[in-house]
């Protein structure tokens, strides 16, 4: 299976990422993939793009280098009832969203806490994909996540930064085995993504792939794999 669809990668604009946009596209066309994701960090991450930055992202085009561009952001998960770190007028303007956990934005709490707080971003409506929800650092319900995000069109990421060895997040590798057979029990989708910092690191699934070759998971659940299923999770057909 090859993938030519990557919906999760970061430029300057984040912070602590190393290229812009337009190199970002270049890599990307130069190794063939068809669609990309611009998913900035949001304000509460450190160094990361302010309010105004999401809300002129309709200033660039789309398509360019033979790449169609989704614009969008990883919002931070702040507190146990599911809220974000930018307005909602805001984020359902965006082409996809992310809501992730991040260290220096949120404390873990207990698994029930943690839990809580990602069912509500996936209870709403704007938010397409949960990031990386297989770092120990937040245990979560995988069953009772898995469930909710199938219940609510919402996308699993199968987070290939995660898998990395020496990354900061621990446990991935066990914790995504659990997910992704949870996401064959429910027939819930998933979307495998690069999670890119540096253009080097676009459409590299290298450890994804091997994983979903262990678990044989089926492809028919894996997005990323078409636009046109890829799409129906996102805003960008909602607007």
């Amino acid at each position: 299976m090859r993938l030519l669809i990557d919906t999760h990668m970061h430029t300057i604009a984040s912070g602590h990422a190393y290229n812009t946009i337009d190199e970002m596209t270049r890599s990307a066309s130069d190794k063939g993939l068809t669609h990309i994701a611009i998913t900035e960090h949001t304000p509460m991450m450190p160094g990361a793009c302010a309010e105004m930055y999401f809300h002129n992202l309709q200033a660039l085009r789309h398509e360019k280098m033979g790449v169609f561009r989704l614009f969008g952001a990883e919002l931070n998960i702040v507190d146990f009832n599911g809220k974000v770190d930018l307005p909602e007028y805001i984020y359902k303007q965006l082409d996809i969203v992310i809501a992730s956990f991040h260290t220096p934005c949120i404390k873990s709490g207990t698994r029930e806490q943690n839990t809580k707080a990602m069912l509500e971003a996936i209870k709403n409506p704007w938010i397409n994909i949960i990031g990386h929800p297989d770092d120990n650092r937040y245990p979560v319900d995988f069953e009772a996540v898995v469930k909710a995000a199938h219940d609510n069109n919402t996308l699993i990421e199968l987070n290939n930064a995660s898998l990395k060895p020496g990354g900061p997040r621990t446990g991935t590798w066990d914790n995504d085995r659990k997910m992704l057979e949870m996401c064959k029990r429910y027939g819930t989708h998933i979307t495998i993504s690069s999670d890119a910092h540096v253009e080097e690191d676009i459409g590299n699934f290298e450890y994804a792939l091997q994983l979903i070759e262990e678990m044989d998971f089926p492809e028919r659940l894996i997005a990323g794999t078409d636009y046109d299923k890829l799409s129906s999770f996102l805003n960008i057909g909602k607007k």
